[in-house]
């Protein structure tokens, strides 16, 4: 499988066995019997050229995350040999409800006493490639793709705001329709953070008839921050967003739009069957509200 792998990346022989620090020949061979195994060639090659097929990006694929997991199965026994920490390796997207991120640092799994959280913060479309790739056990992502490669459960659904400065006339609102915003200027989150997300928001924009005067992205929303408080802009923000945002002459309303809501799931790779996962998702959607913990959970849970 190495060597498979070697020589998808070098696409020579000569630099795939040096990498490797094995002889050409022992590198051929090795090709050749993964070849013989799976029934076909995973390798176009003549005297001076290599290509990797349509099978050997198949088997390549699968082979690099049969790799990794055989790295963490060693990894994790020598962590119980040695009396050391077990790493749960978990992500959340950077605008994940404060609410669902403490309650998952706050989870102690008794049959894991020295389990320790690895949380980072990527936005949901790293999540989902590192989901895959197995450098993620579980994540907090809004709006995840559907693959059947991952596992999903949804903990929470919530609006999206509107930042506006407090002298703005939609402030005397309880909440704000996407009516309201025709022929403002907006401030929205760069598209390629969740594409998803903005082509909903784009998209019912155009059903509907509203047209902004003009569209400002951002990363954060921090970066909205003096255009909404000079009055010059509303914004787009979610929960967290507007959390960071209502200060300073800043105030956030709900956009009331059955179809404009946020939903975040806990995701898992579908062949993820691990125990200390399991248990985890077990203990976290017991802190979640009642309305939560009566969902059946689609998750890979043990019996």
């Amino acid at each position: 499988m190495e060597s498979v792998i070697a020589l998808a990346e070098e696409l020579h022989f000569g630099r795939a066995a040096r990498r490797l620090r094995i002889s050409q020949p022992m590198l051929t061979k090795n090709i050749q019997d993964v070849e013989s195994l799976v029934g076909g060639a995973l390798f176009l090659r003549d005297r001076k050229h290599v290509v990797l097929s349509d099978a050997g990006r198949a088997y390549v694929q699968q082979g690099r995350l049969s790799l990794l997991h055989s790295e963490r199965a060693v990894q994790s026994a020598r962590t119980v040999i040695q009396g050391m920490d077990e790493t749960f390796h978990v992500a959340r997207t950077p605008y994940a409800d404060p609410f669902l991120v403490s309650t998952l640092l706050s989870i102690q799994l008794p049959l894991f006493p020295r389990l320790k959280i690895d949380l980072a913060s990527k936005f949901s479309i790293d999540i989902v490639h590192d989901l895959l790739g197995g450098l993620v056990d579980l994540a907090i992502a809004h709006e995840p793709p559907e693959s059947t490669l991952l596992t999903c459960v949804q903990v929470a659904e919530q609006p999206f705001y509107i930042a506006m400065a407090k002298r703005d006339g939609l402030a005397c609102y309880p909440s704000i329709s996407l009516d309201q915003m025709d022929g403002r200027n907006w401030i929205l989150f760069e598209r390629q953070l969740h594409p998803p997300v903005y082509d909903a928001i784009m998209s019912e924009a155009t059903q509907r008839g509203v047209r902004p005067q003009s569209i400002q992205h951002v990363i954060a929303p921090e970066e909205a921050f003096p255009f909404v408080a000079d009055g010059s802009a509303v914004a787009f923000v979610v929960k967290a967003g507007a959390l960071r945002l209502a200060r300073n002459g800043v105030t956030v309303r709900p956009l009331n739009e059955s179809s404009l809501r946020l939903k975040t799931c806990l995701v898992c790779r579908a062949d993820d069957e691990s125990k200390i996962a399991s248990e985890f998702v077990r203990a976290y959607m017991r802190k979640l509200p009642d309305k939560k913990r009566q969902q059946q959970l689609p998750l890979p849970i043990s019996a």
